[in-house]
């Protein structure tokens, strides 16, 4: 079988360590074969673990882009305000693309990279991960095969966890809406994307709640400094959760002491606690989470109108203490009710006993957003070598609907919860 040849644009988390060890374990039918960052640490690590010659590591996108086409498939892991502009350069190149998710903020954009696409007959794939999850393509399943009848209502959690939440949404890049996206296209337009394909339609109305109520200045302690380890007080430090000393370094769920690689590996490519203490000193992420310049919301709600009369809301908060998602999807013959964390389903047919589906005694890999993103990738691979496209692909048409609802949201969210109707070209 032809290997998928593959070439990286953007080497930050995504980029090298999800993708790139994913190729790793999957050797026998997909190489990479180029890599471009203007991070020149990030890309000489990629070129030393891919064993890659100096000709295929390119240190800019005009480098990359003045080749021409280098692999079958182009993943493209840049900062969200550039993914249109790159991806549609991609496909000029005569490249396949996966696309990491958003798409863009702005409607006209994503349509105008559908045309492109279809202008060049190139493939391309938006990372809603979700979708390829054991978990969620299980409630697919369950749904599509009747066993809770018709479906009235799904009900959505995204718990952000309050480590995140500071570190990618209050002090890192997806801080601000005016530089990246608003916070529900950038961190929840895959959750959206889970409505349209489990009701197996599109969002007619909706309207919106939220707010960036509490990472502000007015909420910060008394005596506390704009950065953690120069200027704020001991005793201010050790009772502020969002502290980035313990959420680097100390804190259990989050810190590097305890073996979590992430998300200190976003701030040192091969992070060590006296590397990342020297670090904080300096970067954004030491900075104050109540003195920094973030304006993305901190919490919000959607409530939306699918077709078939479906209703479903998604709630999101950055404050959890664990990086979570619930759901529970009700049926005119039963219910589904799920843990993502936990790997369980519960069903329960009207009259019938509870069946508990335990996914750990059937699947094994669960790594990477639930083991979405590996099996994301072998799906994508099929659909571009073999043009095999299974019922969980996302591509760019189905993805756009989550990019309507997610800018509609915003909108209603701007205007005190006005309902938006959703139109399409």
């Amino acid at each position: 079988m032809k290997k998928m040849t593959i070439t990286i644009l953007g080497l930050g988390d995504r980029g090298l360590q999800v993708y790139g060890n994913i190729i790793s374990q999957n050797t026998d039918t997909m190489e990479l074969v180029a890599v471009a960052d203007c991070n020149l640490k990030r890309l000489a690590l990629a070129q030393n673990k891919f064993a890659l010659p100096d000709s295929c590591c390119f240190p800019s996108e005009d480098a990359l882009f003045a080749k021409e086409r280098l692999s079958d498939i182009m993943f493209i892991c840049t900062q969200d305000a550039d993914h249109v502009r790159h991806a549609i350069l991609a496909i000029e190149r005569g490249y396949h693309v996966l696309l990491e998710k958003p798409i863009s903020a702005n409607e006209n954009e994503c349509r105008r990279l559908l045309e492109t696409a279809n202008k060049y007959n190139r493939k391309v794939c938006i990372c809603h991960v979700l979708r390829y999850t054991p978990f969620y393509s299980t409630i697919k399943t369950i749904i599509d095969d009747g066993k809770i009848g018709r479906l009235m209502t799904i009900q959505a959690r995204e718990d952000v966890g309050f480590f995140h939440m500071a570190h990618s949404y209050v002090r890192g890049n997806w801080r601000r809406s005016d530089e990246t996206s608003p916070m529900i296209m950038a961190k929840c337009c895959h959750d959206l994307d889970l409505f349209v394909w489990l009701t197996g339609s599109s969002c007619t109305r909706l309207s919106s709640f939220g707010s960036l109520s509490w990472f502000k200045e007015e909420n910060a302690p008394v005596s506390s400094g704009s950065r953690c380890m120069l200027d704020c007080p001991n005793a201010v430090k050790a009772a502020c959760p969002y502290d980035c000393e313990k959420i680097y370094i100390t804190d259990p769920k989050s810190g590097i002491r305890y073996g979590n690689s992430w998300p200190s590996h976003i701030l040192m490519a091969n992070p060590t606690e006296d590397g990342i203490r020297e670090i904080l000193k300096t970067s954004p992420y030491g900075r104050c989470v109540y003195c920094c310049d973030n304006n993305v919301v901190d919490h919000q709600q959607v409530n939306m109108l699918m077709g078939d009369e479906i209703l479903c809301s998604l709630s999101m908060t950055g404050f959890s203490n664990s990086v979570n998602r619930m759901i529970k999807v009700m049926g005119t013959m039963g219910e589904i009710e799920g843990d993502f964390n936990e790997e369980v389903i519960y069903l329960r047919r009207f009259g019938y006993p509870e069946q508990v589906i335990d996914l750990k005694k059937k699947y094994h890999d669960f790594e990477y957003h639930g083991g979405g993103d590996g099996r994301m990738v072998k799906q994508v691979m099929e659909y571009v070598m073999n043009d095999k496209k299974e019922f969980g692909i996302t591509d760019l048409i189905s993805s756009i609907e989550s990019h309507l609802m997610a800018i509609a949201a915003e909108e209603s969210r701007l205007n005190d919860g006005k309902v938006i109707e959703i139109k399409r070209g």
